[in-house]
């Protein structure tokens, strides 16, 4: 992306050199620094095209897959169990998870019925016999109908199929709920 960034600032600052000389031409010469035009033109190229790379080119089949970053970004349908560590009995929950994915960032939202959580750190690891690990650390937030819920923070780690169809893992929480369990997630269609 840096030489790509470099041959086309090299250009645009090759226009923009021919361009002072017209205005120079004109009288206008003093407005404009031509030492300045190389610096900016590369920062201004670079980060434009970095924004259309992190947004949308690594999204690219041909791209995607030779860079062997998966694209999870979506909605998921999610299936829980929580396993208490007091011998209580376990249960199970459902909810809805959003994936906000770009080349450099991801964000893992969870909904249910009874609370929401948000991705605080996330990261995402190719493994080559099992398919894609999402570790992500989140805060969690009870609706405000649900008393008897404590915020608290938590840790997941899903490891999604090569197909990118289905993820299955499992997360703890701390800080507030002292549980643990296990989810699996479906890509809705």
């Amino acid at each position: 992306m840096g030489a790509l960034a470099a041959a086309i600032s090299s250009a645009l600052v090759a226009l923009l050199l021919a361009a002072l000389n017209v205005a120079a031409a004109l009288g206008f010469e003093e407005y404009v620094p031509a030492v300045l035009l190389p610096p900016i033109g590369a920062g201004v190229v670079f980060t434009v095209l970095y924004w259309f790379f992190d947004r949308h080119a690594w999204k690219l089949r041909y791209l995607k897959a030779a860079l062997g970053v998966p694209d999870l970004s979506g909605e998921w349908r999610v299936e829980g169990q929580t396993l208490n560590p007091d011998k209580s009995p376990s249960y199970s929950w459902s909810g809805d998870v959003t994936i906000v994915q770009s080349w450099d960032r991801i964000r893992v939202r969870l909904r249910t019925p009874q609370s929401g959580s948000n991705s605080i750190t996330a990261a995402l690891v190719r493994d080559e016999a099992d398919g894609f690990r999402l570790f992500y650390s989140y805060r969690n937030d009870p609706r405000i109908d649900q008393p008897e819920l404590n915020p608290h923070r938590g840790w997941a780690e899903i490891t999604f199929n090569h197909a990118l169809t289905e993820g299955e893992g499992e997360y703890f929480n701390g800080l507030g709920r002292f549980t643990f369990g296990v989810m699996k997630l479906t890509r809705k269609v």
